[in-house]
C-alpha cells in the first residue's frame, strides 16, 4: 500500500462493490488500500449515496485548489500525467477541469516538470494530413445532400456517423465506431470481420441496445457498408452517405477516431485489446469534459437525451 490516491477507476470500483453491500474490508482488501481509506472517501462528500463521479470531481476541485496555491504539487503532477497518458484527455481538457491555464501544462512539460513527451498529446501536437482512402468501395446509397437539414443543427437526439478503425492494412480485426451528433457520445464496437455482414451485425446491434432512438446513420462509401439496405430495413433507420475525401462531413466521427487512435495506435492488432479494455476506452472517450459541449462530458449529454 504504498500511495492512498484513489484513481476514478478505484472510486467506479467502491463505487459498485459498495452498491453490492460488500464490506469495507472486502473493498479495501480488493483494492489493495486500507480500510480506513476506503471508509473516508465513502464519506468524502454529505450524500445518501456514493457516486464516483461526484467524488472525483470533488477530489479534482480540491487539488485545482491546492495547484493555485503552490504551482505543480505532487498531487497534480499525478493528476496531470493521469489525465493525458493513461485517459489520453488533452491539455485543455486537464486545465479546465483542475482550473489552471493549459499554457502551464505545456510549460511544465518543457522544463522537465511532468512525465509527458509530446508523443503523449493528441496527434503527437501535430496535426496531420489524412492519407487517401485505399480501402475498397461502391458507389450506391443516399447520398448526403438528401439529409434533412435540421440534422445539421444538431438539435435533434439520434442522428449517428459511423466508420470503421483497422488494426493493420490487409488483415487483423477491426472496431466499428458510432458517434451521436448531438451528444458525441462515441461508441467502439469489436467487429467479427471486415466485411458488410460483420458492420450490419453491429448497427442491428446497436439499434436493438438504443431501443428505436437510432434515427439515421451517416457514412461513407466503404465496402463494410455495402449492405446498406439490410441495415434499414432491419434498423429502420435512413443510412446517407458522405462524399468521397470529405472527412468534414463526418466530422464528429473523424474527430472522435483521432481520440481512439490515442489508445488504439495504427499497427497494434485489435486482437490483443480484451472486451474489458474495449470498454475501458469507451468509458475515457465518453468521460471526458469537450469545450464545444460546455464542458460537459459527453455520456452526460447522452443520457439526459437518452431520459426525454
Amino acid at each position: 500500500m504504498g500511495t492512498t490516491i484513489l484513481s476514478f477507476s478505484d472510486r467506479v470500483v467502491i463505487e459498485t462493490l459498495h452498491n453490492e453491500k460488500r464490506s469495507l474490508q472486502y473493498i479495501a482488501d480488493y483494492l489493495g488500500f486500507s480500510k480506513t481509506t476506503i471508509f473516508n472517501e465513502l464519506h468524502r462528500l454529505d450524500v445518501v449515496a456514493y457516486q464516483a463521479q461526484l467524488a472525483q470531481a470533488n477530489f479534482e476541485r480540491k487539488i485545482a485548489q491546492r495547484g493555485r496555491k503552490s504551482s505543480l504539487t505532487t498531487n497534480l503532477k499525478q493528476l496531470i500525467e493521469e489525465k493525458i497518458k493513461v485517459q489520453k484527455w488533452s491539455a485543455e481538457q486537464v486545465a479546465h477541469v483542475v482550473g489552471i491555464a493549459y499554457k502551464s501544462i505545456y510549460n511544465w512539460i518543457d522544463q522537465g516538470l511532468l512525465d509527458l513527451q509530446l508523443k503523449d498529446l493528441p496527434d503527437h501536437g501535430i496535426r496531420r494530413h489524412r492519407a487517401k482512402e485505399k480501402r475498397g468501395t461502391f458507389s450506391h446509397g443516399r447520398p448526403i445532400e438528401e439529409r434533412p437539414t435540421a440534422i445539421e443543427t444538431r438539435q435533434e437526439f439520434g442522428h449517428f456517423e459511423a466508420d470503421t478503425v483497422l488494426s493493420g492494412k490487409r488483415k487483423g480485426q477491426a472496431v466499428a465506431t458510432f458517434v451521436e451528433r448531438k451528444s458525441r457520445l462515441t461508441i467502439v464496437k469489436r467487429l467479427h470481420g471486415r466485411d458488410s455482414q460483420s458492420m450490419k451485425q453491429a448497427v442491428v446491434e446497436l439499434a436493438h441496445q438504443l431501443n428505436g432512438r437510432l434515427k439515421t446513420l451517416t457514412v461513407d462509401h466503404g465496402k463494410e457498408f455495402a449492405d446498406y439496405q439490410a441495415i434499414e430495413a432491419l434498423t429502420s433507420t435512413q443510412v446517407y452517405f458522405a462524399h468521397a475525401y470529405s472527412p468534414h462531413e463526418r466530422g464528429s466521427n473523424e474527430n472522435r477516431n483521432r481520440v481512439l487512435r490515442r489508445f488504439i495506435p495504427k499497427g497494434q492488432p485489435i486482437e490483443e485489446l480484451s472486451d474489458d479494455e474495449l470498454i475501458q476506452i469507451n468509458w475515457y472517450l465518453n468521460s471526458r469534459p469537450l469545450k464545444y459541449l460546455n464542458w460537459h462530458s459527453p455520456i452526460k449529454i447522452f443520457l439526459l437525451n437518452l431520459r426525454h
